[in-house]
């Protein structure tokens, strides 16, 4: 076990929900002088919270990050796998066919769990961190020097230092976008959007649409524009959709083969798509791309560790990166070459904030000294040799592995992952067994009922429409 000095200032980057579990476990029990968190947004709740400039898709008058969501957003998580230790999540507003919260209803608990730290001052609105760079050893000021720039003082920059730094922020700032001939040209025109920046169906009245990939974002805008679409919705799959996204079959939505090329029109108004076995479909209008995210880590700059005696700032992680992660990351939470640099929902995992309860747990008590690391470097990226290995060869085993088994993704190992590091906190600090959330046989069945569940809902949803309909008189 390494034992290092605990850090008097923390800092915790990014006000969603894995920031402010974080916050609220470094201040509760944690050891440390003081604990503050920055949220570069006027509010915390992070893709949970919408405003006004979100929904007219209009940036807010800094320039600073827009939600994903959009109005009439449900999630696909149940309320007992959203609730942090101690603080339950509260019955949602929906109807008992349809027990998943809405937006309004997670965006409503993640302000009522911040709000005493927000009277308490430990929360700290419209400061975006700029950069983050690691400091040698020989620095009194602190291990990480923090660029901050402060919207309430017109974009003023200060620089902080501080001994220990949580970065809680998620994958939304970085799309992927499909590498696909002429999509450079349908984004130029406009035609293109990323699942980040759709909505709602509104949008897409009379207009012929074409969207790519079959995961949550993707099922749920083919699902919600078809109804509005003049014509069917080509929904272009590559492979087989993931258990885990369930979705509905529709005569309105038409699968089709992968994209080979987009060509635009003369006009710049439409676009033709062709097709990976031929097919040519023409004069569609806009094509939406549920493509996922890449991590974000191109603010944070570490000390290179190939040059221990030429102290050299690098940026950590890349584009070059592959698999794509961030890298040197001991169980996906603790930078390996310093751990002082800590990180809270880099991977992906069924229930994202519960995960981020106990991550954030470990972190908090790993630092305190009572949780155990390797006490080397080399010792504490064994984890990430050990995971790479893993998903190396269960890819090689399969003739066409998902995208989905990546090294972020926990997939099937996300319960010894979870218990693993819950069997650690409840080693130091027994009286957290009884609050911690538990990940065992009967936990992970009622998860995996998730997917049947939101599959009846989503018929439930699309009945009642339905019967809604007006009835023609005659």
């Amino acid at each position: 076990m390494s034992t290092t000095e605990v850090p008097k200032r923390v800092l915790v980057i990014g006000g969603g929900p894995c920031g402010l579990v974080a916050l609220r476990n470094l201040v509760q029990r944690g050891k440390f002088d003081h604990v503050e968190l920055w949220e570069r947004r006027s509010e915390v709740g992070g893709v949970w919270h919408l405003d006004e400039a979100d929904i007219s898709k209009t940036k807010d008058l800094n320039g600073r990050f827009p939600s994903p969501a959009y109005k009439g957003l449900v999630g696909n998580v149940l309320p007992e796998f959203l609730g942090f230790s101690g603080f339950p999540f509260p019955t949602p507003s929906t109807s008992p066919h349809q027990p998943f919260p809405t937006l309004v209803d997670t965006q409503a608990y993640l302000l009522d769990f911040a709000e005493p730290y927000k009277k308490s001052g430990h929360i700290k609105l419209d400061r975006e961190a700029i950069s983050v760079e690691e400091m040698t050893s020989d620095n009194q000021n602190g291990a990480w020097k923090v660029v901050v720039k402060d919207w309430k003082n017109g974009g003023q920059t200060a620089v902080q230092y501080w001994d220990a730094v949580v970065i809680a922020v998620g994958q939304y700032d970085n799309p992927v976008w499909p590498q696909i001939e002429g999509m450079d040209a349908l984004k130029e025109a406009g035609l293109a959007t990323h699942a980040k920046w759709y909505k709602g169906p509104e949008e897409c009245e009379g207009k012929k649409i074409f969207v790519i990939g079959n995961a949550n974002s993707s099922n749920d805008i083919a699902a919600q524009t078809s109804p509005k679409a003049n014509g069917p919705v080509f929904q272009s799959i590559r492979r087989p959709n993931f258990p885990g996204f369930p979705s509905l079959t529709s005569e309105r939505i038409q699968i089709v083969a992968p994209v080979s090329k987009f060509v635009l029109k003369p006009s710049k108004s439409q676009f033709d798509v062709i097709l990976s076995d031929g097919t040519t479909l023409e004069d569609l209008d806009v094509v939406y791309c549920g493509t996922g995210y890449k991590p974000m880590t191109t603010f944070i700059s570490v000390l290179d560790p190939s040059k221990p005696l030429e102290p050299t700032l690098i940026p950590l992680g890349s584009d070059s990166v592959t698999p794509a992660r961030i890298p040197s990351l001991h169980r996906i939470i603790m930078y390996a070459h310093n751990p002082t640099l800590g990180f809270v929902g880099a991977i992906y995992v069924y229930t994202p904030f519960i995960m981020a309860d106990v991550a954030s747990t470990w972190l908090t008590l790993a630092w305190c000294n009572e949780c155990p690391y390797p006490p080397t470097p080399s010792g504490r990226l064994q984890f990430e040799n050990d995971r790479l290995a893993l998903v190396k060869e269960r890819r090689a085993s399969m003739e066409s592995p998902t995208s989905f088994l990546t090294y972020s993704v926990m997939g099937p190992d996300e319960q010894g992952y979870a218990t693993g590091l819950r069997e650690d906190i409840v080693e130091a600090r027994p009286e957290l067994d009884k609050v911690l959330p538990v990940w065992n046989n009967e936990t992970i069945q009622v998860r995996d009922g998730m997917f049947k569940t939101k599959y009846e809902a989503l018929v439930y949803a699309r009945d009642r429409l339905s019967l809604s309909k007006p009835i023609a008189k005659s």
